[in-house]
């Protein structure tokens, strides 16, 4: 089981991926806003953080970057409706594992979730 926080304001979204996650045993931490997520980024540790990017008040390339200025490692998956090719290559750059499109197929989600945490053991 792993530790897993959801950063996104949707709160559909957010309860499709928490149902996705408990249906896999995780323990599923949720911030609806960037700043809260941020500050429950800084303030926590967790084995994996998935990420939305368009957000009011901070958006998740932002959060992305504070989170590793702050030095935590965590693999953050980025599940976003931005399809932009310039919004994908920045969030890799910035270390993302992987940038999926929402809403995410429950298959492709638990996949990268999987491998997200096998690198995360790797690296921790």
């Amino acid at each position: 089981m792993a530790s897993i926080l959801i950063i996104d304001d949707s709160s559909y979204m957010r309860g499709k991926i928490r149902t996705i996650l408990k249906s896999a045993n995780h323990e599923i931490f949720e911030a609806a806003d960037g700043m809260k997520g941020l500050q429950m980024a800084s303030a926590g540790t967790y084995d994996l953080i998935l990420l939305d990017i368009i957000m009011p008040g901070m958006d998740g390339v932002k959060i992305l970057g504070a989170i590793r200025q702050l030095g935590k490692e965590p693999p953050v998956i980025i599940v976003t409706a931005d399809i932009q090719e310039s919004v994908y290559k920045q969030c890799i750059d910035l270390g993302a594992f992987a940038v999926i499109h929402k809403p995410p197929k429950e298959e492709e989600l638990l996949s990268w979730v999987t491998q997200a945490l096998a690198r995360g053991k790797e690296q921790g």
